[in-house]
């Protein structure tokens, strides 16, 4: 699962949105997936500079069968750029796992069962 931390978004463009909202609804997601026998990570991204990086390094650490890239980051065409690597570097670093979407922080779960049903 991976999102921007809640430190890093602009709020303005989510009316409604706080970080406290956002990360709770990632927890619930990710306790959802873990009630499904899931084994789940919630990887934060900080910086559109550091977010490739970030990502490279989590899937060295592990195999993963689904990576979940959040809506934050590919709804908003101001990080277009960091969606478009985030995507790459899955496919060059864990090319045997599914990607997934969500549309938004409380549907993680669905969009990663999607993926481990196929």
């Amino acid at each position: 699962m991976i999102g921007w931390h809640p430190s890093a978004v602009d709020y303005s463009k989510y009316p409604g949105l706080t970080p406290e909202r956002l990360e709770a609804g990632l927890r619930a997601d990710e306790a959802k997936l873990a009630n499904l026998g899931c084994e789940t990570r919630l990887a934060f991204i900080h910086t559109s500079e550091t977010a490739a990086a970030d990502l490279r390094a989590l899937l060295a650490e592990d195999t993963f069968d689904v990576v979940l890239i959040g809506a934050g980051v590919r709804r908003d065409d101001d990080h277009f750029l960091v969606f478009e690597q985030l995507v790459n570097v899955v496919h060059e670093h864990a090319p045997r796992a599914r990607i997934a979407f969500n549309t938004g922080p409380t549907d993680t779960a669905a969009a990663v069962q999607r993926w481990l049903d196929a």
